[in-house]
């Protein structure tokens, strides 16, 4: 990998910026001062410096957001507010984005990264990965929607969903419950809802396979994976 490669992806600036930055002389491999933007150094053997302090390489970041009310899941838009832009700039610089969609107004578990192939293969149908919710439901729920959701419901653009392992947690006029399912359509859970004559007021996403959203988290806040976490979903996909 080329040195200005290497330092702009690590946030030391443009490629102009970085250019300028190895010309000053502060730039050292392997304790060698270096000035050329085009030298090549391996990241994984190389020691680089900048003003003498170690630049530790990152390629990819993985980040678990409990995902706010009121932010869209999307790396940019022209009205509302993104959750890429509540993170701080040395996450930014990784160019990361989200993998999937939560609503709007759906809260919880939202996984950010700038590694392609993982969020394609978390996200595609054919790898079945569940993901369950949390949802407060406006109407009784009862068993007998636990055996459509088992089977699949037919959604209003006559669509039939993969089944959905619904459980009951409170029953009555307003329900509590959880729904783990293994897709990712359009407002699907509430739409599984409205497809047997009820209606979601409040839905959180709470894990993704086996792994769960951290309580530790407020709305709005993140961290990164664990190399444990980002190793089984890894896993979890088959990579």
């Amino acid at each position: 990998m080329r040195i200005d490669k290497l330092l702009s992806h690590m946030g030391y600036g443009t490629r102009k910026e970085v250019k300028a930055l190895l010309k000053s002389g502060n730039v050292r491999v392997n304790e060698s001062s270096v000035n050329s933007p085009k030298i090549h150094v391996d990241p994984e053997r190389d020691q680089v410096t900048v003003y003498g302090e170690m630049v530790e390489y990152r390629e990819f970041i993985y980040l678990m957001m409990n995902k706010p009310d009121g932010l869209v899941s999307a790396t940019e838009d022209a009205v509302e507010e993104t959750v890429i832009e509540i993170l701080q700039p040395e996450d930014l610089i990784f160019e990361p984005f989200p993998v999937g969609r939560l609503d709007k107004d759906t809260e919880g578990l939202l996984l950010i990264t700038n590694d392609g192939q993982l969020a394609h293969r978390l996200t595609s149908p054919k790898k079945d990965v569940g993901k369950t919710y949390f949802a407060v439901i406006d109407g009784e729920v009862t068993d007998a929607d636990i055996e459509k959701f088992n089977k699949g419901v037919t959604l209003d653009d006559g669509y039939v969903t993969k089944s959905g392992q619904l459980q009951i947690l409170v029953t009555g006029a307003v329900s509590e419950i959880e729904l783990t399912i293994t897709e990712g359509k359009y407002h699907q859970v509430k739409r599984m809802f409205e497809a047997v004559g009820k209606r979601v007021t409040y839905l959180k996403r709470i894990s993704m396979g086996t792994l769960k959203l951290d309580e530790d988290l407020a709305p709005g806040e993140y961290r990164e994976l664990s190399d444990e976490e980002v190793a089984y979903l890894k896993e979890l996909t088959n990579m």
